[in-house]
């Protein structure tokens, strides 16, 4: 008994190759892709879309009866190409898998089926053993029409098969990635060979492809993430063992004369100088947020060892009635120190530092500001690799904020907003 093949209307092809074209977009400006998926993806989907031209071509073979010389041609291209995506898919799959895709068993039984399912076609073209067509150009099936696509089926079953076997070789995204690729296109692949569904299938196409490729995205960006986060973690790192000689000097020979002068003095700037010292090379392990309250402690042994060389010319005034919130560590002690560092006028007779904060809607608000000689902000993210550093984690940490003002009458300001609904509010581990 044979069937007639109807077909779908021309919108769905029109919606499905923009989704397609859309999506191909993201990898090409999307950063945090790596090499292998980016070019894997713009291969896959460009396969995709290349179907979807194929379908849409096939078609209007049906609402163009001049066009019905391409009747015959059309359904072959479009079954040709039809495994094109997942091909590509089970070479990243074995990619991901840390496999050599020439020389790994599923590999074989995936190019065995498919050379089954060409040969199956090429057979169907050139006969009328599974479908046969109407000088009109209605098609119609035989019994034995489901069989054309047993060997794609076998090709989607030997993935799951593999990735059910395998899974613990992948992160859990792209586990889940996978098997919404998989399941829904096994399951519409199985409805067209009986019932010659392409709408179904079109459908289930797209969106499982859609669905895989914004959980490996959002995956791949994640780990994007991680990895700027370590190496601005590492640069940190840096630059606390790169501290100023001089400012060691400095303080040795303070603590050397006070040792004479002033014991109980030369014992309080000792233990500061050790503080100061301590929570240096702690936050070089640290490489989560931690409360403003320990950052503060950094900041006042900092200051302790400061105010004992500077004596009368430095002034430190607080107004930080809020504490409770995280930020990433050396955030603020590098900007009290860039303060002392670059406000210090050998021409003025002292330097004032006002180190306050506030709660608003924007969110947690430091401010570092300093009556010193002022300097053209711009360009100082890129020519300040401490303020550039601590600008990155804020951003990537918690996504925080900072924002330098400064001019030679009101001296400098640094502003660091760290929002309210960012994970910096999770409780001291």
């Amino acid at each position: 008994m044979t069937t007639e093949l109807n077909m779908p209307s021309l919108a769905l092809p029109e919606i499905t190759l923009l989704l397609l074209i859309v999506t191909l977009a993201i990898p090409t400006i999307m950063p945090g892709i790596d090499r292998w998926s980016k070019r894997c993806f713009i291969a896959f989907f460009s396969s995709l879309i290349l179907n979807g031209i194929i379908f849409t071509i096939d078609m209007l073979t049906y609402t163009h009866p001049k066009a019905l010389v391409l009747i015959n041609i059309i359904p072959l291209l479009e079954y040709l190409t039809f495994p094109v995506p997942t091909l590509i898919f089970t070479v990243n799959m074995l990619h991901c898998y840390q496999k050599n895709w020439k020389r790994d068993l599923q590999f074989y039984l995936v190019s065995a089926m498919c050379f089954i399912y060409y040969t199956l076609h090429i057979i169907a073209y050139f006969t009328d053993y599974f479908y046969f067509s109407l000088p009109d150009g209605r098609f119609f099936m035989k019994p034995s029409h489901p069989f054309l696509f047993a060997p794609y089926i076998a090709i989607l079953i030997i993935d799951f098969v593999f990735l059910i076997l395998r899974h613990k070789m992948l992160s859990k995204k792209y586990f889940f990635a996978f098997l919404f690729y998989l399941i829904p296109v096994l399951i519409a692949t199985t409805i067209h060979a009986l019932a010659f569904s392409a709408t179904i299938l079109n459908i289930a196409a797209v969106i499982s492809s859609i669905a895989m490729y914004l959980l490996v995205l959002t995956d791949q960006v994640e780990q994007y993430t991680k990895q700027q986060i370590a190496i601005a973690n590492q640069n940190a790192k840096i630059l606390v063992l790169q501290m100023r000689p001089h400012f060691i000097y400095n303080t040795m020979t303070s603590i050397y004369y006070l040792c004479e002068q002033n014991p109980k003095k030369a014992q309080e700037v000792t233990l500061s100088f050790t503080t100061y010292l301590r929570k240096n090379f702690n936050a070089v392990v640290i490489n989560d947020t931690i409360p403003f309250s320990k950052e503060l402690e950094h900041v006042n042994a900092y200051l302790s060892v400061e105010i004992a060389q500077y004596e009368d010319s430095l002034f430190v005034e607080y107004d930080i009635p809020n504490t409770d919130f995280r930020l990433p560590p050396l955030t603020l002690q590098p900007l009290v120190e860039n303060a002392i560092k670059h406000g210090m006028d050998p021409d003025s007779e002292s330097l004032h530092i006002l180190i306050k904060t506030r709660k608003t809607e924007a969110g947690n608000i430091i401010l570092v500001k300093n009556d010193g000689p002022g300097f053209d902000p711009k360009d100082v993210f890129s020519k300040n690799n401490a303020l550039s550093n601590i600008k990155r984690r804020l951003e990537m940490m918690c996504n925080g904020s900072i924002r330098i003002s400064s001019n030679e009458a009101d001296g400098t300001s640094v502003e660091v907003v760290i929002p309210v609904n960012s994970r910096t509010m999770q409780n001291d581990s």
